[in-house]
């Protein structure tokens, strides 16, 4: 259960983390850090991924939330480098 636990509450840091990269990312406009930012929004997809196919019925509410997050981010993303 413990490495159940683990995986969500990894999934969760890496969609904030992708979430702080995109802002920093998008008020600064640098390259570096836009390609930093999809990385970091790559990475949260995959764990997201991972954490839906070991997923209950009970972690549905959690993983609408953090789609729905990483989804908001990953449209920043490709807003600015448009």
């Amino acid at each position: 259960m413990s490495g159940h636990t683990n995986e969500f509450e990894q999934a969760m840091y890496k969609v904030q983390a992708a979430q702080k990269m995109v802002g920093a990312s998008t008020s600064s406009m640098d390259d570096a850090y836009l390609e930093r930012a999809t990385t970091s929004v790559e990475e949260a997809r995959t764990q997201l991924e991972k954490v839906k196919s070991n997923a209950t019925d009970l972690d549905e509410v959690f993983l609408q939330e953090q789609e729905q997050l990483l989804s908001h981010v990953e449209e920043q993303l490709r807003e600015a480098k448009q």
